[in-house]
């Protein structure tokens, strides 16, 4: 029998759980089936891997040897099929984009501005609430650039294998109808909207937490918070049946003005992010940020209240 990775797989599961039936279950295998796969293994390798009694199973001296040589040679395997993924993805000779993301108001500047810069680049997209999805996909090799949101100062996903980059921090600003009694107000204490029900788009980050205890520190609880689809928050906010939570960026919508809350509860970083390892990415990721800042700058420009606000906050904006 020639030795295979499966085989320094079972090796290491059983001395991880110190057990053959707990190896088995970890498996999926019947025990008098990983039993008999042993006894195989050791057989090919010349001698006993374990020492097996009533309380468990101990790697002999020949098993230390062999479980030494899985611990290198496993994760090595492993990371030689992720970055073989990464390449046959990465289309590296093709000059394209591929752009993953938030339902967020940025993407379509982005978007816009590589199809102007590159008429002859294919540039496709991918949404989801979940960053957690985007991250994973950008890791993958499926996507060259993510661009998502990040509440207040909490980690990106993956900080630790993809590159972030803070393209810009805006604060969180209400949506309000037109003619609600508050609208005409320049900036708005949370604890004003006590009495308010609430619509966000839904996400897996921590802002809903993040909402919930800056209405908490308010002195209040949310009478209710409708997580749906960006234009049905609109929708809500017009027909006066919810405050919205946005982006400060958010484009301005008829019927609908955005206000500052005060003293910031709650904020807002703009991420660009790629695979540190991504050949297609790496040869384009300074103009793409170059592109994401300039459409995140004219975001800011479309709305003048955000604009003004941010002449006194000059600690938001676009990243430097």
């Amino acid at each position: 029998m020639e030795l295979e990775l499966r085989h320094l797989r079972t090796v290491r599961a059983i001395a991880d759980t110190g057990s053959l039936t707990k190896a088995a279950a970890a498996l999926g295998l019947a025990q008098p089936a990983l039993s008999a796969q042993l006894r195989r293994i050791e057989k090919a390798l010349g001698g006993s891997l374990f020492d097996r009694d009533h309380t468990g199973a101990r790697p002999t001296l020949l098993g230390e040897l062999v479980l030494e040589r899985a611990r290198v040679v496993l994760p090595a395997v492993s990371g030689l099929q992720e970055e073989a993924v990464r390449f046959a993805n990465a289309w590296a000779t093709v000059e394209r984009f591929r752009l993953g993301g938030t339902h967020g108001p940025l993407m379509g500047g982005l978007v816009d501005r590589l199809a102007t810069a590159h008429p002859t680049a294919p540039v496709t997209t991918h949404t989801s609430w979940s960053v957690a999805e985007i991250a994973s996909l950008l890791f993958d090799g499926r996507l060259d650039f993510a661009l998502i949101g990040a509440c207040g100062e909490s980690p990106p996903p993956m900080a630790d294998r993809l590159v972030w980059q803070v393209i810009g921090i805006d604060p969180v600003f209400v949506m309000l109808p037109e003619n609600h009694a508050l609208a005409d107000e320049p900036e708005l204490e949370l604890s004003a909207l006590a009495d308010e029900c609430w619509a966000d788009v839904p996400g897996d980050g921590c802002f809903a937490d993040c909402f919930t205890a800056a209405c908490a520190r308010a002195g209040f609880t949310p009478l209710s918070v409708y997580e749906t689809d960006t234009a049905s928050v609109v929708h809500l906010v017009q027909v006066g049946r919810a405050i919205g939570l946005c982006r400060a960026t958010f484009p301005p919508t008829p019927g609908v003005v955005t206000r500052p809350l005060a003293g910031t509860p709650l904020s807002w970083r703009h991420l660009l992010g790629r695979h540190p390892r991504s050949p297609a990415a790496s040869a384009t990721a300074a103009a793409v940020a170059g592109h994401t800042r300039a459409a995140y700058t004219e975001a800011v420009r479309r709305s003048d209240s955000y604009a003004r606000w941010l002449a006194a906050h000059p600690r938001f904006g676009e990243a430097p």
